[in-house]
């Protein structure tokens, strides 16, 4: 790329690091106001970004560079959009630790978790875990560099609809107030509101949590069920969410917010949630492991489904909703039988989680 394009440039560009669709998304809005400089580890990718302006057929910005070295988009943006898969998030940030410091700033955009176990065990040896071992990626993002000023992006946000330059909204949420204005400032156009929020871990929870209801939503619709049964869902969803995400030092008012009932709502009931059309594919009779490989991009709530049920085996919390798919998941449960053992479960009251 032309190194001369960031020294020359009287205002420093945005960084976004991954390009997946919901990064070109992301990274596409911030063109319309900014140059942005876009952070990918495959060098064919980054040439095609810089020859051509597209990824995998999707079109990007004229004024969107992208390189493979971490140190220089550190030393090139002041703020950056993480926009990686929970799965190697910790590892890009380990990556880029090295380069960078206290004055950058991270709105990242993952809905996702990652596993912090001590040093020897893994997954495979351990039958419980603590919400310490259980991170967000704000958390991640503390434990493994220097940056205090971190923000995190949420709600219905559906990458294809938003490279069609459709309306839609999202939440920043941060401890710093400056974090939600740079990036109210930076996404907000006429065609996307951005909403702000102080509370990050009940916000990114709220984008976390909703996956396993929108995995159970697509296999609803996989049986070929009605929209009583999908409102059934979703509402009992929610309250399964709200105390999960309240156990997990989330707010509930987060959760009653754009990131969280806003995109509970779209992503139950839209074909363009990879977590949806996983729970489609379930039940008409894939193998999940033929689903994971099949999908072009990670769907976050397998993992997110895995973390809670072992989270839950350490409190005494029930959620019916997530157990019932980790069974039809991991353990062979027919969704047949899984969707009658939630109807016949013993909860006779509505909503209690405001008493």
């Amino acid at each position: 790329m032309d190194m001369n394009w960031k020294k020359s440039s009287e205002n420093k560009p945005i960084g976004v690091i991954g390009i997946g669709s919901f990064g070109t998304a992301i990274s596409n809005l911030l063109a319309e106001k900014n140059k942005v400089l876009v952070y990918a580890r495959d060098e064919a990718v980054v040439e095609a970004i810089n020859e051509t302006h597209m990824v995998k057929n999707r079109k990007l910005a004229s004024s969107i560079r992208a390189t493979t070295d971490p140190e220089l988009i550190c030393d090139s943006c002041n703020v950056m959009f993480p926009m990686i898969p929970s799965s190697a998030f910790r590892e890009v940030m380990v990556r880029f630790a090295p380069y960078l410091h206290p004055y950058h700033f991270l709105i990242h955009g993952t809905k996702g978790l990652s596993l912090n176990l001590p040093e020897g065990k893994d997954l495979g040896n351990i039958k419980k875990i603590r919400r310490k071992n259980i991170c967000t990626m704000s958390e991640v993002i503390m434990e493994e560099t220097v940056v205090e000023r971190i923000g995190c992006l949420a709600g219905p946000n559906l990458a294809k609809e938003l490279l069609e330059n459709q309306p839609g909204a999202t939440v920043i949420a941060s401890r710093y107030n400056e974090v939600i204005r740079e990036g109210q400032q930076l996404l907000r156009s006429d065609n996307f509101q951005v909403y702000g929020n102080s509370d990050i871990i009940g916000v990114e929870l709220s984008g976390v949590l909703k996956n396993i209801i929108a995995i159970a939503s697509g296999a609803l619709s996989g049986l070929g069920l009605g929209d009583n049964a999908k409102g059934l869902l979703i509402s009992r969803g929610m309250v399964e969410l709200v105390y999960l995400g309240k156990a997990m030092g989330g707010s509930t008012k987060s959760f009653l917010g754009l990131a969280g009932v806003g995109d509970l709502v779209t992503t139950c009931n839209s074909t363009l949630s990879r977590n949806y059309t996983l729970g489609f594919r379930l039940a008409k009779g894939e193998k999940l492991t033929d689903i994971v490989a099949d999908m072009e991009e990670v769907a976050e709530g397998v993992n997110t489904v895995k973390l809670i049920k072992l989270f839950l085996e350490s409190t005494d919390l029930r959620a019916p909703i997530t157990e019932n798919l980790y069974k039809v998941l991991f353990e062979d449960l027919k969704v047949e039988a899984a969707l009658q053992y939630l109807m016949k479960f013993p909860i006779y009251t509505d909503i209690d989680f405001f008493d």
